[in-house]
């Protein structure tokens, strides 16, 4: 295991070289969690995390095709259009991706605003994935309304090129992927907070068999924890 202390050390290119691009398509997700396996405090998840933690959270998205979260979670968490920093659309560019991510969105009713910022000023035009049946053209002007069957999530993301994804949350679309055995790392932080009884954990949903993982690296940022779990295939 690796130990990398706060500061210059946790810069991109440092970054970069231990996340990295997986060799294949594959689903990532992040989270953070406190020491006592809480997912939130007040219900946001900003309470937990640090300034490494974000910088980690920043090139996580860099080097992915799209970004996968639960409505809930846009809604709750306050979700901005994803942009990145002058530098890291640089890389992008210098490694043939698009200067952004594309943000991809669950939502099983479409109960979303077209007005909210995190679709109507994307950079990119958002995917929104459901399995409902109902036609919203107010939406349709601003994403593309995907269907999927059968909690198949992925496809339809894929068939687009969008091999590398990055899921955000929240639990619930966590636990769906999990039942799905669709889930190839886990990269989570560990905050330095007890957050106590009551709180969420990061995955909820459908039960699901227990998966194995290897631990690829532990980076420390201050007295954040970054811990990249790694899917060990056969």
């Amino acid at each position: 295991m690796n130990e990398l202390v706060t500061g210059p050390d946790l810069d991109d290119e440092t970054l970069i070289g231990h996340y990295g691009r997986p060799p294949r398509p594959a689903l990532r997700v992040s989270f953070v969690s406190s020491a006592d396996g809480a997912m939130e405090i007040d219900g946001l998840s900003t309470a937990l995390s640090g300034a490494d933690d974000k910088r980690v959270f920043g090139v996580l998205r860099m080097l992915a095709d799209a970004v996968l979260v639960g409505a809930g979670t846009l809604r709750r968490e306050n979700y901005r259009p994803i942009r990145l920093s002058p530098p890291r659309i640089e890389w992008r560019r210098a490694h043939g991706l698009p200067d952004v991510p594309t943000l991809v969105t669950v939502s099983h009713s479409l109960d979303l605003d077209p007005a909210m910022p995190a679709l109507a000023e994307a950079p990119v035009r958002p995917i929104v994935l459901t399995s409902s049946a109902t036609h919203r053209p107010d939406l349709a002007k601003v994403a593309d309304v995907l269907r999927f069957d059968d909690q198949e999530l992925l496809p339809p993301v894929r068939a687009r090129g969008l091999d590398h994804i990055l899921c955000e949350g929240g639990p619930r679309l966590f636990g769906t992927l999990l039942a799905a055995d669709a889930v190839d790392e886990l990269c989570l932080t560990v905050a330095p907070v007890l957050a106590g009884a009551g709180a969420s954990r990061i995955t909820a949903g459908p039960p699901a068999p227990p998966r194995s993982m290897r631990v690829a690296h532990v980076l420390r940022g201050g007295d954040h924890l970054m811990v990249r779990y790694v899917r060990r295939h056969p």
